[in-house]
């Protein structure tokens, strides 16, 4: 960026860039941390680009997951008692008596304290998917493929899991029991168990559903220059283009908001950064005024005007990064 763009900047421009914060002081608080956090993120994300791709998938993966499981353990720790007049002993199937379980039967649809315990950890799983699969397809992936096919894939996903895990908890529970496990524990271990299987079985559905858009939109051209250099048919090769222009549009979409958010979120960090360091500047020369007028001792005063110096290459520092970041925003058109 030339000099004669920069001085077309100025403070008031800069402090444009930064997002008005809360009135309340306790959401101003967390703002604050949040800002400061992304500042930090996006600069390790320039760095390490690839790292903080899968710092990013994983992180979000597991907060939302571990956050769901959460939610199932409220719910199948109080939901049974709506239910009580249907908590009338064991039922269900296959009702599989285990002998060194007391004889406490072995079940994966039902329950061996009754119907209502099943129908509460139903909908317990069943709430904390329809949570989970819009937070981790907007957020997590930023998935732009087709909702309708994807709940599909994440409905058959939450019958493996419910599955899985009723036969997993048809084991538990039997032991639990004859044990005389209080109910509390045996809800948080049935959780636990749910959460893990959970998170197995969706990591793989949501890498079928939620494809890399890069890779697939790389993978969709070389298919289809490959098909070019074979001669397939017409036929072939329009099927080919059109899949491959597809892959390419969701590819420029996804890495085009992403950009967006990026450039956005780094131009408010760096003039809150100038800001900060504006007023660190203004502290130290008031500093140095009042060691000057009260005839301090010299090493003092020097120490004091070495951080005034220090203050002003730091303040002439971070204008110049947020002018530049500023004008990438300006340019990216966001």
């Amino acid at each position: 960026m030339t000099s004669a763009e920069e001085k077309a900047y100025t403070e008031e421009d800069i402090r444009n860039r930064i997002k008005p914060l809360s009135q309340n002081g306790f959401v101003r608080f967390f703002q604050n941390i949040v800002r400061r956090w992304l500042g930090m993120w996006y600069g390790f994300a320039e760095k390490k680009p690839r790292l903080a791709y899968w710092i990013y998938k994983v992180g979000f993966f597991c907060a939302f997951s571990i956050s769901v499981t959460l939610w199932q353990f409220i719910i199948m720790t109080f939901l049974p008692y709506a239910f009580e007049s249907l908590n009338r002993g064991a039922a269900g199937w296959p009702m599989i008596p285990i002998p060194s379980a007391g004889g406490r039967n072995f079940t994966i649809f039902g329950d061996e304290n009754g119907w209502g315990y099943f129908i509460a950890f139903e909908i317990a799983v069943f709430t904390a998917q329809c949570i989970n699969f819009p937070l981790q397809r907007n957020i997590t992936y930023k998935s732009h493929g087709n909702p309708w096919l994807q709940a599909m894939w994440y409905f058959i996903g939450w019958v493996l899991v419910s599955v899985g895990t009723n036969a997993l908890w048809g084991v538990c529970n039997a032991y639990l029991l004859h044990w005389g496990s209080p109910h509390v524990l045996n809800g948080l271990i049935k959780t636990l168990i749910t959460g893990l299987v959970s998170l197995i079985v969706f990591f793989f559905i949501f890498m079928i559903i939620f494809p890399d858009n890069d890779k697939a939109a790389s993978r969709a051209k070389a298919k289809y220059e490959k098909l070019v250099g074979a001669g397939a048919s017409a036929e072939r090769l329009e099927k080919a283009e059109q899949k491959m222009n597809r892959w390419k549009e969701k590819a420029d979409l996804y890495n085009a908001e992403k950009e967006e958010s990026r450039l956005k979120s780094l131009a408010s960090t760096q003039a809150i950064k100038y800001f900060a360091f504006a007023k660190a500047l203004d502290s130290a020369e008031e500093k140095l005024e009042k060691l000057k007028e009260g005839v301090a001792p010299e090493d003092k005063i020097f120490k004091a005007e070495s951080k005034v110096i220090s203050c002003r290459e730091k303040k002439a520092k971070s204008f110049a990064d947020a002018v530049e970041a500023a004008g990438k925003v300006k340019k990216y058109g966001a």
